[in-house]
């Protein structure tokens, strides 16, 4: 008989690397959110704490304009982060990775939509047209109504 599907939190807490490498994701994650609070302002959407090794910091962000910026507060970060949470930090690194820009969440634009006026201009249009284009027109057209409503 095969064995029944393992709880992940049980995996994580198990003997071995799972809850080392556990401990290490939630702590970059809270450097992360930690030193997005410190770089207030649009630098801190460009940056993604990377590593922590050996006392060093590895900060990644998208192009070198905004790592230039970073480096220019990177005392400060040190300063804040040795005095509030890891102490042994003895430097910050920043690189530069932009694929980094495609892991970005942007919100999505319904692209779905149809305004009052670009309705009358395609029914105008659908009028004096014949056959299957004009039914495809007519239908294009009812979409404004229908976001109107929803």
């Amino acid at each position: 008989m095969k064995k029944p599907p393992q709880d992940l939190s049980q995996l994580l807490h198990q003997q071995g690397q799972m809850p080392n490498l556990a401990e290490k994701a939630e702590l970059l994650l809270h450097l992360n959110h930690y030193v997005k609070q410190v770089l207030a302002g649009p630098v801190s959407q460009q940056l993604k704490v990377a590593n922590l090794r050996q006392g060093v910091l590895v900060i990644e962000t998208t192009t070198a304009a905004w790592a230039a910026r970073i480096n220019f507060q990177k005392a400060k970060i040190l300063q804040q982060l040795q005095a509030e949470t890891l102490p042994m930090l003895s430097a910050i690194e920043v690189k530069v990775n932009p694929s980094l820009v495609l892991y970005e969440t942007k919100p999505k634009i319904p692209q779905h939509h149809i305004s009052e006026t670009a309705a009358t201009h395609i029914e105008a249009l659908a009028e004096h047209t014949e056959g299957s284009l004009a039914e495809k027109l007519k239908r294009l057209a009812a979409l404004a109504s229908r976001s109107r409503q929803s």
